[in-house]
C-alpha cells in the first residue's frame, strides 16, 4: 500500500452506498483506507477509534456533500488535520463550493462525482499507483 488515508465525512449527509464504493475504489488503487465502519468495533470507544485513525494516517479526504458543510465534527476532523500537518484533499460538492469556509476554499478541491471517477483522481492526487 503505498499511502493511507482518513475519509471524514458525516453519516447524515451522504449515502452510505457512495462512501463504501469510493472507499473500496481506493483500496483497488492499492490505497490504504480508514473508514469507521470498517475501523471501529463493536465496544471500541470512537473518539478514541476516530483519533488514531486520524494520527495514523498519511492524509485526511473529507468528502463535504452540500448538507455537511455546517457540521461541527467536519471540522473538528478538519482541525486535527491541520493540527497533526496532515495533507488535507477535499472532495466537495460543486453546487456547495462557495459555502466552504474562505481558508478551506484556498485549497485545490476534487468535485464530488461518481465514487470510482472521484476515488481515481483523490489517488492521483495522492501519488497511488493504478
Amino acid at each position: 500500500m503505498s499511502a493511507k488515508v482518513f475519509i471524514s465525512y458525516s453519516h447524515q449527509d451522504l449515502d452510505r452506498d457512495w462512501i463504501q464504493a469510493f472507499a473500496s475504489a481506493l483500496r483497488d488503487r492499492d490505497v490504504g483506507v480508514w473508514l469507521d465502519d470498517w475501523e471501529i468495533k463493536p465496544g471500541d470507544r470512537i473518539a478514541d477509534a476516530i483519533e488514531t485513525g486520524l494520527l495514523g494516517s498519511d492524509a485526511i479526504i473529507a468528502v463535504i456533500p452540500s448538507a455537511a458543510i455546517k457540521r461541527p465534527n467536519l471540522y473538528f476532523e478538519l482541525g486535527v488535520a491541520v493540527g497533526a500537518n496532515k495533507r488535507l484533499i477535499l472532495v466537495v460538492d460543486p453546487s456547495s463550493a462557495d459555502a466552504i469556509p474562505f481558508d478551506l476554499r484556498q485549497r485545490r478541491w476534487i468535485a464530488m462525482e461518481g465514487p470510482e471517477e472521484t476515488a481515481r483522481q483523490v489517488a492521483e492526487a495522492i501519488g497511488a499507483p493504478g
